[in-house]
């Protein structure tokens, strides 16, 4: 399973990508669309909204979630449209089943109107490692368009197209990430007495590894093992621990700042 991203600056840009991939090939039910949720969101009017859990909490949400794809989405999963809290985030539509799973709010919605076979999907194509990169994008008022192609050659002609209507990659965004970050992190570690220039990349890793899924709200030490397995002995390394106990404050730092409804009111009102 091969999977496709591409960040735009408009739902508008992204909805016209996303017609794109489908004349490509890709079934309308492998493509979605998540935008930031405003009060000038064309689907508002008759999207249903739902309050989700911490990323990874799909069984705590899947019932809303499958119920809001069900209202909305009809006799078409690939049409199916939803709106759902991510925390760190706020408000999210979401166009296109895939949606609601890719926050982890698609264990039931997805069984009920997807079967098996989605779910198949899910499991080996997801990127969860990018998760943090689509919130960022959608914090800052971008579109991201995920899809999904079983055959390699249709994967890169989507991304070529992807490009050539101006999404920004994946990689791209990460580096844009952590360049708005670095300044603050290499003085942090620096006061601490380590050397940035020697250590910045394994404590990015740790910092990137905070933020899977798996591992949000969890401590080193609690999620040892599995940091073990995936990153060996680099997981043990001073500079890898700070870089995870800052990406654990960032974290907690992104949900208080965009969950919080009175911060959300102020946001609504700045913009």
């Amino acid at each position: 399973m091969q999977s496709i991203v591409g960040i735009f600056n408009s739902l508008a840009d992204a909805r016209r990508a996303a017609a794109i991939l489908k004349s490509l090939g890709i079934a309308e039910g492998k493509i979605t669309v998540l935008s930031p949720h405003t009060s000038e969101t064309e689907f508002e009017a008759r999207v249903p909204t739902s309050d989700a859990e911490q990323p990874g909490m799909g069984p705590a949400v899947g019932g809303t979630i499958g119920a809001a794809l069900g209202v909305a989405g009809g006799a078409s999963a690939g049409a199916a449209v939803a709106t759902f809290l991510v925390p760190g985030v706020g408000p999210v539509l979401a166009l296109g089943l895939l949606g609601a799973a890719i926050f982890g709010a698609g264990g039931a919605a997805a069984g009920a109107l997807a079967g098996d076979a989605f779910e198949k999907a899910i499991d080996q194509g997801l990127p969860r490692d990018e998760l943090y990169l689509y919130e960022d994008a959608l914090r800052r008022g971008r579109s991201v368009v995920i899809a999904f192609a079983d055959d390699e050659q249709i994967a890169e002609n989507a991304r070529a197209e992807l490009k050539h209507a101006g999404a920004e990659t994946v990689d791209a965004a990460r580096e844009e990430w952590w360049i708005g970050l670095r300044g603050a992190e290499q003085e942090h570690y620096t006061s601490q007495g380590g050397d940035f220039k020697v250590d910045e990349a394994k404590y990015r890793l740790g910092f990137e590894a905070a933020l899977h899924p798996d591992c949000r709200g969890k401590s080193c030490v609690d999620a040892a093992a599995k940091l073990q397995r995936k990153y060996g002995d680099d997981s043990a390394t001073p500079a890898f621990r700070q870089g995870y106990d800052r990406g654990q404050r960032y974290l907690t730092y992104t949900v208080e700042t965009y969950t919080s409804p009175a911060k959300q009111k102020n946001k609504q009102r700045a913009a």
